[in-house]
């Protein structure tokens, strides 16, 4: 499958109709697969809640548009702040396993290429704040 300009639209459009203003496109084959690599497009206004992934690590690569990651501490505190912008060469941002993170989207428009081990899991009530 080709990425491009007319992919990025697609999966845009889709999480302009989303009620949570995101879009996953899916590469892996499925949920249990050892690699998750998908597309996420996330508009403004759409909340990303405090959260950790303690099996695996991960990794976003912004492919256009704008957003800030933030990283916390145990008790909360922001303790990194990342402002991706691929116009100024700020591309991406790996993130440790168990590392509390979450982002906000600062332009429409936005899309990132995501990586993370497999197998999906979803997150219990003690990962996100």
């Amino acid at each position: 499958m080709l990425i491009d300009n007319t992919l990025l639209d697609s999966v845009t459009q889709q999480a302009c109709n989303s009620g949570r203003l995101r879009m996953n496109l899916n590469f892996h084959p499925s949920p249990g697969s050892k690699s998750q690599r998908l597309l996420n497009a996330i508009e403004p206004g759409s909340v990303v809640p405090t959260h950790r992934h303690l099996h695996t690590g991960e990794t976003y690569i912004l492919l256009r548009g704008k957003m800030c990651v933030y990283f916390y501490n145990e008790a909360g505190a922001i303790t990194e702040t990342f402002d991706l912008d691929p116009l100024q060469g700020r591309y991406g941002v790996d993130i440790p396993a168990g590392q509390w993170h979450s982002l906000t989207v600062l332009a429409p428009g936005t899309v990132m290429f995501e990586v993370k081990d497999g197998p999906y899991m979803p997150m219990s009530s003690g990962d996100m704040r």
